[in-house]
């Protein structure tokens, strides 16, 4: 494999842009996605003149929103943040399976990288071990994934 050239992205956010949309609803797991975030893009030299973040009522709203930022255009890069916990009806699934395909939506017809930071959960106990707990920060990985896209993606435009 090593005839192969590889071209990665790295996490170097100097002089990016970042938009982030966050759900209102089951705040006290998006605050903690939205802190790992924005604590992501700080540690890797991004300026908090450069996150914008902009809040809608719940995951259902995401893609709306992000297909307006992405139009008006000015980011490297967007972050969707939102956690959707199973309930006893099947509206986890319209609302888990809506949102994933209008993000990846806005991210092929704006042709700017949309990080996937919802998280789909059973319970709220596992969306809080996701969001700073036992497994991690997925609101800070949303954000290492956009600072190497947004890098990734420059780098092929030329």
């Amino acid at each position: 494999m090593s005839h192969l050239r590889a071209s990665e992205g790295d996490w170097n956010g100097a002089g990016r842009r970042f938009g982030i949309v966050a759900s209102r609803y089951n705040s006290e797991v998006v605050e903690r996605l939205l802190d790992g975030a924005v604590a992501a893009f700080q540690r890797h030299g991004v300026t908090l003149e450069g996150v914008e973040v902009h809040r809608v009522p719940g995951a259902w709203e995401l893609p709306q929103a992000l297909d307006a930022l992405a139009r008006r255009g000015g980011c490297d890069a967007l972050v969707a943040l939102g956690a959707v916990i199973r309930g006893e009806t099947a509206h986890f699934e319209y609302v888990a399976g809506e949102c994933s395909r209008g993000l990846a939506e806005v991210a092929r017809a704006h042709r700017v990288p949309v990080a996937f930071g919802v998280l789909t959960c059973d319970s709220l106990e596992q969306a809080l071990a996701r969001a700073g707990g036992d497994a991690g920060n997925k609101g800070e990985e949303a954000a290492l994934a956009a600072l190497e896209m947004a890098n990734l993606v420059a780098r092929l435009a030329g």
